[in-house]
C-alpha cells in the first residue's frame, strides 16, 4: 500500500500507529494521510484510502489509557468499553460517528469540485488501542457504509480485510484518477509508476462507472500435435474408399451409357415393310339420268 502523508502534519501517536499499520499491507491501495478539505484546506481528515474499487474516509481515535474489554457502539450515544465510556485522547468532543459523517461528506464535495467522480463513499473509525490491549469485537458495522474496526500493529487483521474489501464494485480507479484526487485532497501524489507497480490500473477513467478495461488477450491456440501412425492410416483409408467409390459410380455411368446408344443398321430394320396403296386417279364419268351406279 502506498502511504502519503501531507507535508507538514503532526500525527497523534495513534495516527502514527495507524499509518504503521497501513505500511505493512501488501494490499493494492492509496491513502493520504491528514488530508486538508473545505475551504482554504479548513477541515483536516485523518485519512483518505482509495483503492481500485473505491473510496473510504477513516476518523482515527486514540486512548488516554490501557481500556481492555467489550467494545459497544452507538451512533447517538458515546462508545463504551466493558460499560465504561471510552477514554479516546481526541479533545474534540464531536461524537466519532458524526464527525466520520460530515469527513465523507466534505471529502466527497471537494472531489466533486475538482471534476472527480468519487462514487460511494464510505467511511470506517479507527480505534487504535494500547499495543497488548485487547478490544473485541474488533468490527463492527453500524450501518451500510459506515464501520468501526480495532486495529494496532500487532492486531491489524480486521482493518486489512476491511480495506480490501469494502467496495465490491468495479475497478474503477485507475493511476491518473488517484493522482487527481490526491491533488485534490492537499497530498503529495505519488508517481504514476508507483501506482501502476502497486497494482492499479493505467488506463484513465472519467467517472466511478465501470471503464471500459483492456480486454485480456485471449491465449494463443495451442500448435496441433503431430499425426500418429493411426491417423495417417485412417486419412488414407478415407481416401481411397473415395476414389473407389467415385470410380464405381464412373464406371456405372459409362455402361448405361453404352447400352441406351442405337446400334448402325437398326433404324433400316426397324423401318416398316408394307407399302400403303395409292388411291386410284380421279377420272370423270358421264352418268345419265337415274343411273344407278353413277
Amino acid at each position: 500500500m502506498l502511504v502519503k502523508i501531507r507535508p507538514g502534519a503532526q500525527l497523534s501517536g495513534a495516527e502514527q500507529e495507524f499509518v504503521d499499520c497501513l505500511r505493512a499491507f501488501p494490499s493494492t491501495a492509496f491513502a493520504a494521510v491528514d488530508a486538508q478539505v473545505g475551504d482554504n484546506g479548513t477541515r483536516q481528515i485523518d485519512a483518505v484510502v482509495i483503492t481500485p474499487r473505491g473510496v473510504t474516509v477513516v476518523e482515527v481515535r486514540g486512548f488516554r489509557r490501557r481500556q481492555s474489554g467489550i467494545l459497544g457502539v452507538s451512533d447517538d450515544e458515546p462508545f463504551t468499553i466493558s460499560d465504561t465510556t471510552a477514554d479516546f485522547d481526541d479533545e474534540n468532543a464531536a461524537h466519532p460517528i458524526q464527525r466520520l459523517e460530515q469527513a465523507v461528506y466534505a471529502v466527497k464535495s471537494k472531489l466533486e469540485r475538482a471534476l472527480i467522480d468519487p462514487g460511494h463513499v464510505c467511511g470506517v473509525v479507527a480505534l487504535i488501542p494500547f499495543r497488548g490491549v485487547v478490544v473485541r469485537p474488533a468490527r463492527t458495522n453500524v450501518r451500510s457504509g459506515v464501520d468501526v474496526v480495532v486495529a494496532n500493529v500487532p492486531d491489524a487483521t480486521e482493518l486489512r480485510i476491511y480495506l480490501e474489501g469494502f467496495a465490491a464494485g468495479p475497478r474503477s480507479w485507475s493511476a491518473d484518477r488517484v493522482i487527481s484526487a490526491a491533488t485534490a485532497l492537499g497530498v503529495t501524489a505519488p508517481s504514476r509508476a508507483e501506482l501502476i507497480a502497486d497494482g492499479f490500473d493505467e488506463l484513465a477513467a472519467h467517472s466511478h462507472l465501470p471503464v471500459a478495461a483492456l480486454a485480456p488477450t485471449p491465449p494463443a491456440p495451442p500448435p496441433p500435435r503431430p499425426s500418429t501412425r493411426s491417423q495417417h492410416a485412417a486419412i488414407w483409408a478415407v481416401v481411397a474408399a473415395a476414389v473407389i467409390g467415385m470410380l464405381v459410380v464412373f464406371g456405372v455411368v459409362v455402361t448405361a451409357v453404352a447400352r441406351d446408344e442405337p446400334h448402325p443398321g437398326s433404324e433400316r430394320e426397324a423401318t416398316s415393310s408394307t407399302v400403303v396403296p395409292s388411291p386410284p386417279p380421279y377420272r370423270p364419268r358421264d352418268c345419265y339420268p337415274f343411273q344407278t351406279d353413277c
